[in-house]
């Protein structure tokens, strides 16, 4: 597998093919020595030195032992095959590797992993374990990195990410895109040879022709050593003992090789099996909280709903901040939130203690039908949307989220100027969020209905907000030239940043989609509207 240059988030997908051929692949390869010298891949029992230091790797081509050097060990298989079995086949799916794993523990490393590879893999589409390997994984796998070994790593020009001890491993067989089952029907080492050569051209086999790669590899189980780290391709070969790798660090956010800015999936915990084990054991008592909570938030007035809210563990706190400005005699006001979750604008009706209007970009049409508070869609045509927005202000409050899309981490995206076309003063609202079991949104297609079910699905979900003094309107001159609106729009998103601490990008919700989804997240619009719903 391959990575780009100084880069460890491109080729998290293939890490993960990686990991499970790895995890899954214990066993001797038996071929006879002649057979392996005649492809240069013979492996190797010389001792190996300790780690070089840094400087020693600049410029050179690195081939590393993932398991040994990017994650901190231990490292198991089991969280990422649960991870692909609930997002990509669903919660029973889950619950059967779940209840499989105690049988599956009397098996050998190699059968148990190919066990659990094809009762989390079978049967799924190769879209989706695509998915959710794009847009899931990449998370878990940062979270679980050491920081000792993404330095090394950037410190090199090129990177192979390969395995240590492992010729051989299973692979996938699809039918008309469904994963039908295990094989192995190719021979492991030539395979890896063929995909080396195509993802990297040839550039293996000249460093190994210039004996310029390095080796890092891990604590090894055996003598053996992967034929990547033989003398072929690396001219030195490092390891690191056990001792040493249960000291290395967690990977900082900060030191991320990319801004961890979104990610898909509706675990927000690596589901080891003492956690999934958890998380079966509460989903009964999680779906009665869903029930009681909906019908408290929907059916119950403002001032009582969060007080007993707090009874079933939903903890909401509102920060003593700036009395948000009246309009004119007549009009409504204009609250402007960051969007974290669809149950924003509720949040914010519930903080003020009164009725208010949500504009949406893209809702489901369920979303709008169980919504306790008037929703109106907006039509993605500016001069219609603007005044469509004006004639809701003129009636009462507004909620805009003009961020259009949900964003899980402490990050901003680009504000939409529109709402600074409207003339009226902005009262910018500070939201954020805490989960701790699920996440209450998605992008995967036919799933957004359910996002706020997920997140009172939680323990303990956590709500915080924040009113900010209010941003003076535009003059009419001004809006006309539009610069005004889009200077209105950068100064809310600046002073939100600063109250919740949140980096500000310029990324869009269609950035969001095609990076995650593969589209640009438009849901169809529903068949009626609910903009005259009544409270």
């Amino acid at each position: 597998m391959a990575m780009k240059p100084s880069s460890l988030s491109k080729p998290l997908l293939a890490l993960f093919f990686l990991l499970l051929r790895k995890l899954a692949g214990r066993r001797h390869h038996h071929r006879s020595s002649s057979s392996r010298n005649n492809n240069n891949m013979a492996a190797t029992t010389k001792p190996i030195p300790p780690p070089p230091p840094l400087d020693k790797l600049h410029g050179r081509t690195l081939v590393v032992d993932v398991e040994g050097w990017i994650l901190r060990p231990p490292v198991s298989a089991f969280p990422y095959f649960m991870l692909v079995a609930v997002e990509a086949g669903g919660f029973l799916r889950g619950l059967l590797l779940l209840l499989l794993y105690p049988l599956l523990r009397l098996l050998g490393d190699g059968a148990r992993a190919r066990a659990m590879a094809t009762v989390a893999l079978v049967g799924l589409e190769e879209k989706e374990v695509a998915r959710v390997g794009r847009a899931v994984l990449p998370k878990f796998f940062m979270e679980a990195a050491a920081a000792e070994g993404v330095a090394a790593v950037r410190a090199a020009a090129r990177v192979v990410a390969g395995q240590r001890d492992v010729p051989e491993g299973p692979e996938v067989r699809s039918v008309g895109g469904v994963l039908a089952g295990l094989v192995d029907e190719e021979d492991a080492a030539e395979m890896a040879a063929k995909r080396i050569k195509v993802l990297f051209g040839g550039e293996v086999e000249a460093a190994a022709g210039k004996k310029d790669a390095v080796g890092l590899v891990g604590a090894a189980s055996s003598s053996r050593v992967h034929y990547l780290f033989s003398p072929y391709y690396c001219k030195e070969t490092f390891g690191v003992s056990e001792s040493d790798a249960r000291g290395w660090r967690p990977l900082p956010r900060d030191a991320y090789p990319r801004p961890l800015v979104f990610h898909d999936g509706r675990l927000a915990f690596a589901p080891t099996p003492p956690a999934a084990l958890a998380m079966y054991t509460f989903l009964p008592f999680g779906l009665a909280l869903v029930v009681f909570r909906v019908l408290a938030f929907s059916f119950l007035p403002y001032r009582v709903c969060f007080p007993v809210g707090a009874l079933t563990g939903v903890h909401y706190r509102l920060v003593a901040g700036h009395t948000p400005a009246a309009g004119e005699e007549g009009e409504g006001r204009l609250y402007v939130c960051n969007h974290r979750t669809l149950l924003d604008p509720i949040i914010v009706a519930a903080a003020l203690g009164k009725a208010v209007t949500a504009v949406t970009y893209s809702l489901s049409p369920v979303s709008e039908m169980i919504a306790p508070i008037r929703t109106a869609r907006l039509t993605r045509d500016r001069e219609q949307d603007r005044r469509n927005m004006a004639a809701l202000l003129a009636r009462g409050d507004l909620v805009v989220c003009p961020e259009g899309t949900t964003c899980r981490e402490e990050f901003l995206l680009r504000f939409s100027p529109l709402f600074g076309e409207l003339g009226a003063g902005v009262n910018p609202v500070a939201l954020d969020t805490r989960v701790d079991m699920f996440y209450g949104t998605s992008t995967k297609p036919g799933a957004k209905w359910m996002d706020p079910f997920y997140f009172m699905m939680n323990p303990r979900p956590a709500y915080r907000v924040e009113f900010l003094p209010c941003v003076a309107p535009s003059r009419p001159a001004e809006i006309a030239g539009g610069d005004s609106s889009i200077g209105v729009a950068n100064r809310v998103q600046r002073d939100l940043g600063k109250a919740l601490g949140f980096e500000l990008t310029g990324l869009t919700r269609k950035d969001k989609y095609m990076m995650l989804a593969g589209n640009e997240g438009v849901v169809p619009p529903a068949p009626a509207p609910n903009s005259n719903k009544p409270v």
